[in-house]
């Protein structure tokens, strides 16, 4: 199948990357690769190799929880804490149905008691009291008296021991002090409350919008800190990063490995040009440059595997790659889709305005989930097939034009459900494009807010991957801020080893000192 479309931009990936990346990695290499780091402070320190102890190996995983937080606070501004019940017919939601009630049961047979049995009680009203006072802010020297005293579970229990205590005036009192701290959004929950009249479930709905109450305090917590976390975010995680490594010295290797990796790659690509290239001196080393051999292993975390473990100082940013990845699989096949269809038909549906656009809107809602392991991709294509064929015919029957013969349907249809094999050239075609959009746009300036070029054959899926590509070039720009550093120890050793001389020199310079 001819394809009537650009094919010089898939040549001009390199040359387009190499050219821009060239100004900067001259510097770049000088100061960051052939100097030591070490001795600058925003660059990591390095640990001899030693025991881990449990302690140490705990303290590691604080560290990166704490990190991993932080960073999804600062990037991600949706991020919030949300109240979510166990599926009331799982294990777990029985199991906790089941201690509930009968904790709340024994608490209700204790009041009916005669005389009542406050103990229990006493000791909710307790835990009542240091809930509230941890939504004060300081200061707030009154209200803490006033709760302090109302909810004394001392005097409390000298007046169980006559009988004389106001439970439901407690209960009251705890409601109104609620209703003055809570968020607006809890108003109606503290309506119910006042309407509950059983003091057993008054009591069981008291904690539970207390437990909402923490939730929204923790948002707003959240909300207040985000904008002191974007400004000090790259500092913060790069030492937290710092005391990952001091605690377990192999929290880098697979990150080293991932460099190695692309730096083999370029390697090859190098080998292949020099030998494809009449006239090349296949003899002399290719220097490589350290910035693309960072973009290339940011663009093949596009095409991970993610059932293999990601590089460790991509893992706070893991989910949002494997997003992008599966959206742009899901742009590809749609890019495809359109390609195939404008190469087979495209003579009688030029004149019809939109039609790709058409084309987009019948194939996205039948590529949605792709990424669930229940997606059966070769149906969707059939059903899009099918769907694009029925397109095409009714819009010739519109124009008076004589519709697709059953040959040249099979065909159209056979085609895009041909997508799915490997190595289909289509497929192959587009995919290259997509990267060299990618690249293109990993080698502009990071301060530089245009896109480049699209490619041809990616005007339909434009506006989306130019969104994809903005996150993601936001993704790579911050990580490269904050493990720059890190980055440059390890391409420093990689692509500078020290020869047998240097080390000879060293070892002499050492001694004499």
């Amino acid at each position: 199948m001819p394809l009537n479309d650009e094919h010089n931009s898939d040549s001009e990936s390199s040359h387009l990357s190499e050219s821009t990346a060239a100004s900067s990695d001259s510097e770049y290499s000088r100061q960051s690769f052939n100097s030591d780091s070490s001795s600058k402070p925003s660059s990591p320190a390095s640990s001899p190799p030693k025991m881990i102890t449990f302690d140490e190996l705990m303290a590691a995983a604080r560290n990166l929880t704490n990190l991993t937080l932080a960073h999804e606070i600062a990037v991600n501004a949706n991020f919030c804490i949300k109240h979510e019940d166990l599926p009331q017919n799982s294990f777990a939601g029985t199991v906790k149905q089941i201690v509930h009630k009968a904790f709340w049961d024994h608490l209700e047979s204790e009041l009916n008691e005669d005389p009542p049995e406050y103990e229990h009680a006493i000791k909710l009203f307790e835990e009542i009291k240091e809930i509230l006072l941890s939504f004060l802010t300081p200061g707030a020297n009154r209200i803490q008296n006033q709760i302090c005293e109302v909810l004394d579970t001392d005097l409390i229990r000298q007046q169980a021991e006559h009988n004389a205590v106001d439970i439901h005036g407690l209960a009251n009192y705890i409601i109104n002090t609620m209703g003055k701290l809570c968020a607006p959004i809890r108003d109606n929950d503290i309506k119910q409350l006042k309407a509950t009249d059983n003091i057993v479930e008054l009591l069981r709905q008291i904690f539970r919008v207390l437990d909402l109450m923490k939730m929204d305090m923790a948002n707003y917590t959240i909300q207040n800190l985000r904008p002191y976390l974007q400004r000090n975010l790259v500092d913060y995680e790069r030492t937290k990063f710092q005391e990952i490594l001091e605690e377990t010295p192999s929290a880098l290797d697979l990150t080293t490995e991932w460099i190695k990796e692309s730096i083999e790659d370029e390697l090859s690509s190098a080998s292949d040009e020099s030998s494809s290239s009449p006239g090349a001196d296949s003899s002399s080393k290719r220097t490589i440059s350290p910035t693309l051999v960072l973009n290339n292993g940011y663009l093949k975390l596009l095409q991970w595997n993610y059932h293999k473990t990601i590089p460790e100082t991509l893992i706070t940013d893991e989910a949002r790659l494997q997003e992008l990845r599966e959206k742009l699989k899901q742009l590809r096949i749609i890019a495809c889709v359109c390609l195939i269809t404008n190469n087979m038909v495209g003579a009688a549906i030029v004149d019809v305005p939109d039609f790709a656009e058409q084309l987009k809107r019948i194939s996205l809602p039948l590529l949605e989930g792709m990424n669930k392991k229940t997606f059966d991709l070769k149906e969707a294509l059939n059903a899009i097939g099918v769907q694009i064929c029925s397109k095409v015919n009714r819009s010739l029957t519109e124009r008076g034009l004589p519709t697709l013969d059953k040959e040249m349907q099979s065909n159209l249809m056979g085609q895009i459900a041909h997508i799915v094999e490997e190595n289909n050239p289509v497929c192959s075609l587009i995919d290259k494009r997509i990267q060299f959009f990618l690249r293109s746009l990993l080698a502009l300036p990071s301060f530089q807010k245009s896109m480049p070029t699209m490619p041809g054959g990616l005007s339909v899926i434009q506006t989306e991957m130019e969104l994809v590509g903005s996150q993601y070039a936001s993704i790579v720009n911050f990580n490269k801020q904050v493990y720059g550093p890190f980055y440059a120890n390890i391409l420093r050793k990689l692509l500078f080893p020290e020869t047998p001389m240097e080390k000879a020199e060293t070892g002499t310079a050492t001694a004499t000192s």
